[in-house]
């Protein structure tokens, strides 16, 4: 991997040569050594190494932005052509700006050099135990990858920031069968800085294992009620998402749509709620560590308790309207677990189902939601009754976190994200 401070000299010294004054920007050389298994066996090795280039140029209250894939000097040269072209051509706004000094720092995340015996032996291992454990299952493919890479930032304000990052992947894709019957597909997958824990134990790779077991033969409701969804940890993270977007973002915040605009300090949702976005926790690999405007990432608590305790505003929107940045604009996402096991839970529904995932559009302004339920199961009388064929769930992203049952206290921590069980009432649950 290159010097990627001289290229980063190099680049300034571009830039001033362009007489651009106020510009931002990112250098980055990543490495990935991927195995591929197919039916139990690897069939494929490779290195693949990339680069990638993005600047923003700030002129006159305009800004345009230019990206690419190389770092040579004829490269850069026409980055910073590129970008000050943009700029020049786009329209006028003084909200357009970059993160006062942030200092210059280096950060070191997992191991920046892998070791791919024991990662093979992992991933085999893996394959093994399946295999011996899970009969019915067959794993279609199975990709590992070790990544690291390698980036600086730098403004003209002063900030540098450079980070060193290595850590290692591995998902499965995953079918079922018994007799002539066959389930549908199913994936699974987690993102780890150490090779300590087999990867079957990891995240939620053994309870995917399960359900995909469990979904050979599957059954339709019939009729429609109003019951109670269990979010698995991956469907909770989609409807967060979901909520995140539609209620707390720049965009809703700046055209006025979003129905938390002025709920800042109010109760929002269940007292049991809480939602964070933790780049720093432990359980988090490869969090964010600068964000997109320039700042030094942080940890952000987005709901406590129920209370919403900020939007999650870029500076751009923060300057537009008048409202707090939020230091952080990766996803790291953290939900606080509750007291009860999962298994009380599920006893306490009366009609409902644990949903594994969620197919649908995007929810309306009015965050009302319509779609399939994925891998999901059927709950009557505090017992899981048999895997659902594709059935409707429809409600409203405001009201289901208002309408929090329970929150598990088990957690899934996949690396990218730490999240609970979470079961909502008020959910329209059809069937055929």
């Amino acid at each position: 991997m290159s010097e990627m401070r001289e290229v980063a000299d190099l680049f300034d010294n571009i830039l001033i040569d362009k007489k651009i004054d106020k510009y931002t920007y990112v250098l980055v050389e990543s490495e990935k050594q991927e195995l591929n298994a197919q039916n139990g066996e690897f069939k494929l090795m490779r290195t693949v190494f990339d680069y990638y280039t993005s600047l923003t140029v700030f002129k006159d209250n305009k800004m345009g932005s230019a990206s690419g894939n190389d770092l040579s000097k004829d490269a850069l040269v026409k980055l910073a052509e590129d970008g000050l072209t943009a700029s020049e051509s786009s329209p006028e706004d003084p909200c357009h700006d970059i993160a006062p000094d942030q200092g210059k720092e280096v950060f070191r995340q997992g191991p920046y050099e892998p070791d791919m015996d024991k990662f093979i032996e992992r991933i085999q291992e893996c394959l093994d135990s399946i295999k011996k454990e899970y009969p019915k299952v067959n794993v279609m493919a199975a990709v590992g990858s070790y990544d690291k890479s390698h980036w600086i930032s730098r403004n003209t304000n002063g900030t540098e920031f450079e980070d060193f990052s290595g850590h290692y992947n591995f998902f499965f894709e995953i079918s079922a069968r018994e007799d002539d019957k066959t389930s549908g597909f199913g994936w699974a997958g987690v993102t780890v800085d150490d090779l300590d824990t087999p990867f079957i134990d990891r995240g939620n790779l053994r309870q995917s294992l399960e359900d995909i077991s469990n979904s050979i033969h599957t059954k339709s409701i019939d009729g429609k009620f109003e019951g109670t969804v269990i979010l698995t940890p991956g469907a909770a993270s989609n409807f967060l998402g979901m909520l995140i977007s539609h209620y707390m973002s720049d965009g809703v915040i700046i055209d006025g749509t979003s129905l938390w605009l002025d709920k800042v300090g109010e109760k929002v949702a269940s007292d049991k709620l809480t939602v964070s976005k933790k780049p720093f926790d432990d359980r988090i690999v490869g969090g964010e560590r600068g964000t997109q405007d320039g700042f030094r990432a942080e940890d952000v608590t987005l709901i406590e308790n129920g209370v919403l305790k900020t939007h999650s505003l870029s500076l751009y929107a923060a300057n537009k309207t008048g409202r707090p940045v939020v230091k952080n604009t990766g996803w790291s996402l953290v939900v606080e677990p509750g007291d009860k096991p999962l298994s009380e839970i599920i006893k306490s529904v009366d009609k409902g189902l644990i949903m594994g995932g969620f197919s649908g559009g995007e929810p309306g302004t009015n965050g009302d939601f319509s779609g399939v339920a994925k891998n999901s199961f059927f709950v009557e009388n505090g017992e899981i009754k048999y895997a659902l064929s594709e059935t409707m769930v429809n409600g409203n992203l405001g009201e289901i976190v208002k309408n929090i049952r329970d929150i598990s206290k088990e957690l899934v921590c996949n690396g990218n994200s730490v999240v609970p069980y979470i079961a909502v009432d008020g959910v329209v649950i059809s069937g055929k």
